[in-house]
């Protein structure tokens, strides 16, 4: 519906954050693209459906993005029209006791998506090469061998994880998992605001934490290593997609649009054919019902 101008936020060569855009309206109203949202999120709807029954293939939604970058709401609005069987929300928080017992993957493999359904990872396993290199002491929980304080957490530390992503991203991929990657590119502006709505709102206070502050006098840092990963891991099976999102109505357009017009291009996700059998004998049963009324 929006063109060329939606395959503009894949990332297929290197990228620098700092020139990436931030904010997008497609220069239309807000009405507008609320409307172009129900009418994409509605063909989604449909596609989700035939996947379902023809459950050969998965699809796995990888959000990303600052804190306030409108992860939430944006899972909200796209997947409303979505059938409740068929899409699974993973929000992925501190790792847990268990979680922290196996490898840093291993919560991401069991909650992926069963053939058939849509999986949104909201945060993902990126927080790996992201909050854990900003706070490299985090890695220190995981009790991972040679890793005996964090001076031992050096550049091939995390070029082996870059690895691995890659490796678990190509694997379920050649098993039938549809990989999409979204970073959500807020300015520090617009965060700044959104954290003050959370302040003014009562209703929105829940979502405040003080640490978001803290979090935020480390932004630079964040923007680096996201540009790191991001340009680490964006491969045709797995690509990344800039979409800028201080605009909450346009970037819900933008990942509906590159979702519809990217998994319409699987010729081979129909509704399954009936068995001939069955199908030699429809008007049977059509005629067995209505003499029922």
């Amino acid at each position: 519906m929006y063109g060329k101008k939606i395959t503009s936020f894949r990332v297929d060569k290197s990228i620098e954050l700092s020139k990436c855009a931030t904010k997008e309206d497609f220069g239309v109203s807000d009405k507008k693209l609320k409307k172009d949202l129900e009418s994409i999120r509605e063909e989604l709807g449909d596609f989700q459906d035939t996947l379902y029954a023809h459950s050969k293939y998965s699809v796995l939604i990888c959000l990303q993005g600052m804190d306030s970058a409108g992860k939430d709401s944006l899972i909200r609005e796209v997947f409303k029209d979505f059938n409740a069987r068929g899409v699974v929300v993973h929000s992925f928080k501190v790792p847990t006791k268990l979680e922290l017992g196996h490898d840093f993957l291993w919560r991401h493999y069991i909650a992926l998506p069963a053939k058939g359904k849509f999986g949104v990872f909201n945060r993902t396993h990126y927080e790996n090469v992201l909050v854990t290199r900003v706070h490299p002491e985090y890695i220190m929980g995981e009790h991972i061998p040679g890793i005996h304080e964090v001076s031992d957490i050096d550049q091939k530390f995390w070029d082996k994880r870059f690895e691995q992503i890659n490796n678990f991203e190509r694997h379920i991929a050649e098993s039938g998992t549809i990989v999409f990657k979204f970073f959500l590119h807020l300015s520090k502006e617009e965060q700044r605001l959104r954290l003050l709505r959370r302040l003014e709102l009562k209703r929105k206070n829940w979502k405040f934490s003080p640490g978001d502050l803290e979090e935020r006098k480390l932004w630079d840092t964040y923007q680096k290593f996201y540009e790191e990963a991001i340009n680490e891991t964006s491969k045709p099976h797995a690509p990344w997609y800039v979409v800028p999102a201080d605009n909450k109505k346009a970037a819900r357009v933008i990942v509906a649009s590159v979702l519809l017009e990217e998994l319409k291009k699987y010729k081979d996700i129909k509704e399954p054919e009936l068995d001939d059998k069955i199908k030699a004998n429809l008007a049977q049963y059509k005629e067995q019902l209505e003499k029922e009324a």
